[in-house]
C-alpha cells in the first residue's frame, strides 16, 4: 500500500483523536459528566460507537470510554517512507478517526439542538433513513456517493451533481476545499438540495463526513438485522455495507491552483481511511497516492487524477454498481434524482391543477387495434401559447393495450405517472388521479420543455418498464378548458368503479396471495405476504400490484404464494404460507399470522409506513406513522420504535403496517379488531379518516372514530388512560391482550 497514505491518515487520526478529547474535556467541564448525549430521532445512540464497540453512549462519561478505545486504535505515526505491506494500521487509524468524529459532531448537538442551519442538515434521522431505504431496496437508487470538498468552478459542480442524479445515486457532501464546499457552488447556482433531491449537504468541516458513514453503519442494523455489540457484529455490519450498500468517496481539489498538501489534508486522508473500512473505495481528481490492489474493498480501495468529467463513470466501475441510465426524448435531464424536486413560484413558468384548474390522470384499457402506437396529441395550447405565471387545465389520458394486460393493471400503471413525471429535471409534480399538481419551470421552459414532453416521458417510461403486457401505448394531452370537461368526468366515474371494484375483494374469495422479496436485499429473513385485504407494510404494493409485478416479470420480487389450508381463520394463519415463509427464511421463521401482532406477527423490514404497537395500560393498539415526531403513549418515539421492529424480525406486540391497513376489515381481527385502536397522531387520522369512517359505519360502530386519542389528547399512558375512561373506549372492556 502507499507509505504516504499510511502516514498520513495515521497522523490525521492523531491529531482528529486530540481535537475530540479537548473539545469532550470543555464540554464536561462545563456540564459534568452525567450530561445527556444524543443525536435526535434515533434509536441507535451513537451508531459508530455502537458499531464498532457495542456501546450504547448516553453520557458524556460514556464519551470519555470512548475516546478511551479509540485511541487503543491508535499505532505510532510512520515516517513518509516506511513501507507497510498491509492496511491493517490505517484502517484502526481510520476506525479511531470516525469514533473521533462522532464525538465532535454530536457535541455540538449537546451544546445546541440545532447546531446545523442554512443549506446544512446535520444528522439523519431514523425516518429518513427508513424512507430513503426504500429507494435502495427497489433499485430506484443503486448506491451513494460522498462528496469531500468542491470542483474547481460551479459550472463543474452542477455537471456532477446532474450527472450523479440522472443515475440515481444518492449525494452526500461534506468538508470543503481551501474554504470552499461542493454544496456552496450548488446553492450560488440556485441548485435545490433536500432529501427528495438526492442531495444532502451534512456540513461544512470534513467531521461531518462521519454522518454519511453512520447513516451506512445504521442501513445494516436497521435492514440488515445485524444486532451489534461485539467485533463479530461489527464485522458484519461492515462486510453487509461492502456488499448491499453500493457507496464511494468522491475526493475532490477544488481550486487547482492550491497545493495538493492543502487540498488533501492529514484528516481527510484519515477519514478516507474510515470509509474504506466499510468496503467504500476512494476517487480523487487530483494525485494523492494509490493504492489499487484489491481486499477490503471490492476492487481498487484508492484511485487518483481522475478528471471530473469521467470521474462518475470510473467510479461506478471501481465500485462495481450497476447503472441503468433512463433515455427519454425530452430536452431536460431525467433521472429518479429529480424526483423530489420542487418548483418555486418565482421559478415557475406555468402550472395545472392543484387549487387552480381542472386536471387528471387516466390509464385505460383498450383493445390494440384501437390505439396508435407511440402517438402522442395535445388538444390546447402549448407552452409557447401560454403566458408566464399563469394556471391551466391539464388532462391525461392514456391509452394502453396488449395480449397480456388486464384491466386491473390500469391502476398499477396509473400509479406510476407521478415518479414518471417527476423525474424530469425541472418538473414538479405531485397527487394522483384528479388531484395532481403540476409545475413547468423557467429553466425547463428555456430548455424547450412543451406539454407534448409529458408524453414522451410516458410513452418510453410505460414501454420500457411494462413491456411484458403492453404492446401499445397512445397518450392525448388536454390542456383546452373546455375540452377537458368530458373525460374528467369520465376518468372521476372510473375512479369510482374501480374503488367499489378492489374494496369489495376479499382474503377469502381467492387461492394465492402474493410474496414480496424487494426487501430481503436489506433484511435477509423478511418476506411481506400480500393479500386483498392486507396490502404490502410499505404501502406501495397491493395485491392487485403484485399480480401485475409478477405478469410483467414471473421471476421478480413478486411471487403467487398458494394458502393451502387455513390453520386460523381469524388470525390469519395458512399452512402454504408458512411452507412458503420457511423456505424463503432459511429456516428462520416458520409461521405468521396475517391479522396479529400478539401472536407470531408479520415481520417487518424497516420500509413500514406505520407502526402498530401494544398499549398494555389501556388494553390496546396505537398506531404511530415515520411522518410523526413526537412521543407516543409508550414512552417511544417512531424512530425508537423502528429500532425495535426493522430488520426482518418478529416481535411479539408490534408490527409494521401500511395506511391502507388500518380501514381493512382485516385489521388485526385476532386480537379483537378496530376496537383496539385507541391512539395514533392527528395528521395520521385525518389522512385515514374517509375510509376508516366508511369501514366502522359497515361494522355499526360509527362513533369509535371519535374516541381514538391523538397527541392533543394523550401522549402518556395514564394520560391515554383517562382520556380514553372519560370517552368510554371499547377497548377497556374486552379480554385482555396477554
Amino acid at each position: 500500500m502507499s507509505k504516504i497514505i499510511a502516514s498520513a491518515a495515521i497522523r490525521g487520526a492523531h491529531e482528529m483523536v486530540k481535537r475530540a478529547e479537548a473539545d469532550l474535556a470543555k464540554a464536561i467541564e462545563a456540564k459534568g459528566k452525567d450530561c445527556k448525549v444524543e443525536y435526535p430521532d434515533t434509536a441507535y445512540f451513537l451508531p459508530i460507537m455502537l458499531m464498532l464497540l457495542g456501546q450504547k453512549v448516553q453520557t458524556l462519561g460514556d464519551l470519555e470510554e470512548s475516546m478511551q478505545e479509540a485511541k487503543k486504535l491508535l499505532g505510532p505515526v510512520p515516517a513518509d517512507d516506511l513501507w507497510f505491506p498491509y492496511l491493517g494500521h490505517t484502517l484502526d487509524a481510520g476506525a479511531a478517526t470516525l469514533i473521533a468524529e462522532e464525538t465532535i459532531e454530536v457535541l455540538k448537538y449537546v451544546n445546541n439542538p440545532s447546531p446545523y442551519d442554512g443549506i446544512w442538515l446535520g444528522f439523519t434521522g431514523d425516518a429518513i433513513l427508513r424512507l430513503q431505504g426504500i429507494k435502495l431496496v427497489d433499485g430506484r437508487m443503486p448506491g451513494f456517493a460522498a462528496i469531500v470538498g468542491s470542483t474547481n468552478t460551479n459550472e463543474e459542480a452542477v455537471e456532477l451533481v446532474r450527472g450523479l442524479q440522472e443515475r440515481s445515486i444518492l449525494v452526500f457532501m461534506a468538508g470543503n476545499s481551501n474554504g470552499k464546499a461542493i454544496a456552496e457552488q450548488l446553492e450560488e447556482e440556485k441548485i435545490e438540495m433536500n432529501w427528495d433531491t438526492f442531495l444532502v449537504p451534512y456540513g461544512k468541516e470534513i467531521t461531518s463526513a462521519v454522518h454519511a458513514l453512520n447513516f451506512a453503519a445504521r442501513s445494516a442494523m436497521t435492514f440488515g438485522g445485524v444486532e451489534p455489540g461485539d467485533m463479530k457484529a461489527a464485522r458484519e455490519i461492515l462486510e453487509y455495507n461492502k456488499e448491499r450498500v453500493f457507496a464511494f468517496v468522491l475526493a475532490l481539489g477544488g481550486d487547482s491552483s492550491a497545493p495538493e498538501d492543502q487540498v488533501i489534508t492529514d484528516e481527510k486522508y484519515a477519514t478516507a481511511a474510515g470509509a474504506i473500512n466499510f468496503g467504500f473505495p476512494v476517487i480523487s481528481d487530483v494525485g494523492i497516492p494509490e493504492i489499487l490492489p484489491t481486499g477490503i474493498c471490492t476492487y481498487e480501495h484508492v484511485v487518483a487524477n481522475v478528471p471530473i468529467g469521467e470521474i462518475i463513470n470510473r467510479s461506478v466501475e471501481v465500485r462495481g454498481l450497476t447503472i441503468k441510465i433512463e433515455k427519454v426524448p425530452i430536452p431536460v435531464s431525467f433521472g429518479a434524482g429529480f424526483e423530489g424536486e420542487r418548483v418555486r413560484k418565482e421559478d415557475m413558468h406555468v402550472q395545472f391543477g392543484g387549487k387552480y384548474t381542472d386536471a387528471f390522470e387516466l390509464v385505460k384499457m383498450l383493445p390494440t387495434e384501437d390505439i396508435e402506437d407511440g402517438k402522442i396529441e395535445v388538444v390546447g395550447p402549448e407552452v409557447a401559447d401560454m403566458a408566464e405565471g399563469e394556471a391551466y387545465p391539464l388532462g391525461v389520458v392514456i391509452k394502453v393495450g396488449g395480449r397480456e394486460f388486464q384491466e386491473d393493471f390500469e391502476t398499477v400503471v396509473e400509479r406510476r405517472v407521478h415518479e414518471y413525471i417527476s423525474c424530469a429535471n425541472g418538473i414538479f409534480h405531485m397527487g394522483q388521479r384528479s388531484i395532481i399538481w403540476l409545475r413547468i419551470s423557467k429553466d425547463a421552459h428555456a430548455k424547450g420543455f412543451q406539454i407534448k414532453d409529458f408524453g414522451e416521458i410516458l410513452v418510453a417510461k410505460i414501454h420500457n418498464d411494462f413491456s411484458a403486457i403492453i404492446d401499445r401505448v397512445q397518450v392525448t394531452l388536454i390542456t383546452d378548458p373546455e375540452a377537458v370537461k368530458a373525460p374528467l368526468k369520465e376518468a372521476k366515474e372510473k375512479y369510482s368503479f374501480r374503488d367499489d371494484r378492489i374494496g369489495g375483494m376479499r382474503d377469502e374469495d381467492v387461492e394465492e396471495f402474493y410474496s414480496c422479496m424487494l426487501c430481503q436485499s436489506y433484511a435477509p429473513d423478511h418476506v411481506c405476504i400480500v393479500t386483498p385485504e392486507r396490502l404490502g407494510l410499505c404501502g406501495a404494493y397491493t395485491w392487485l400490484d403484485c399480480k401485475a409485478s409478477h405478469q410483467i416479470d414471473e421471476h421478480g420480487p413478486n411471487g403467487p404464494v398458494l394458502k393451502g389450508e387455513c390453520i386460523d381463520p381469524l388470525k390469519g394463519q395458512w399452512k402454504g404460507v408458512n411452507d412458503f415463509v420457511e423456505m424463503k427464511t432459511n429456516g428462520n421463521l416458520t409461521k405468521f399470522n396475517a391479522y396479529s401482532l400478539m401472536e407470531e406477527p408479520m415481520t417487518s423490514c424497516g420500509c413500514f409506513e406505520c407502526i402498530a404497537a401494544i398499549v398494555p395500560e389501556a388494553n390496546g393498539v396505537m398506531i404511530v406513522d415515520r411522518d410523526f415526531p413526537g412521543m407516543t403513549p409508550v414512552g417511544m418515539k417512531f424512530s425508537t420504535l423502528a429500532g425495535q421492529v426493522g430488520g426482518g424480525l418478529q416481535t411479539p406486540g408490534f408490527t409494521g403496517v401500511g395506511k391502507m391497513y388500518i380501514s381493512s376489515p382485516k385489521f388485526i381481527v385476532g386480537d379483537g379488531g378496530i376496537d383496539r385502536l385507541v391512539w395514533m397522531p392527528s395528521t395520521l387520522k385525518e389522512e385515514v379518516a374517509d375510509r376508516l369512517k366508511v369501514q366502522l359505519a359497515k361494522q355499526g360502530k360509527e362513533d369509535l372514530f371519535d374516541k381514538i386519542a391523538t397527541e392533543q389528547d394523550a401522549d402518556s399512558p395514564d394520560a391515554l388512560l383517562e382520556y380514553l375512561e372519560k370517552v368510554g373506549h371499547p377497548a377497556l372492556t374486552m379480554e385482555a391482550m396477554f
